[in-house]
């Protein structure tokens, strides 16, 4: 029988999605989608962020997470100022959480830099955070909680 350590407070043990930012959605969809066999599970439109989202199955039953892709609405929005930056390409990587103002709290605590004080609504109405990617390791981490799960 395998000892399986208990999860730190708030957490849920999972990647819940990989972000990556794209200039072209149909484009980039025929990558993931049509050459690369994910199965396409939602478009949506997030105005508060200015993108169109595109979410792809990591596997067939959903389980694993998902790749999020992630296009811009406007030349302004967050996505867009990454894009001219650094191209596109990996843009973060979303850890769910079973309790995510215990995340935050925590976060805080290690003294790692939250870019948001309170959730606020993303993709699939999941309530979502950053990390300063200056605190944790040059990776733009995303905390997220479901809460219909």
């Amino acid at each position: 029988m395998t000892n399986i350590p208990e999860l730190p407070a708030g957490t849920a043990g999972f990647v819940d999605h990989i972000g990556i930012a794209v200039t072209d959605l149909d484009e980039a969809l025929v990558l993931y989608r049509d050459l690369m066999g994910l199965e396409l599970e939602r478009l949506e439109d997030v105005p508060s962020e200015q993108v169109k989202v595109a979410m792809l199955k990591l596997d067939r039953t959903g389980a694993v997470g998902h790749v999020e892709l992630l296009a811009p609405m406007s030349d302004d929005c967050n996505i867009a100022k990454f894009i001219a930056k650094k191209g596109p390409g990996l843009h973060h990587i979303a850890f769910a959480a079973a309790d995510i103002e215990i995340v935050m709290q925590r976060c805080r605590d290690a003294g790692l830099r939250l870019l948001d004080e309170a959730p606020r609504t993303g993709a699939g109405g999941k309530q979502i955070v950053f990390l300063h990617p200056k605190s944790s390791g040059g990776v733009l981490m995303e905390i997220c909680h479901d809460p219909d799960h």
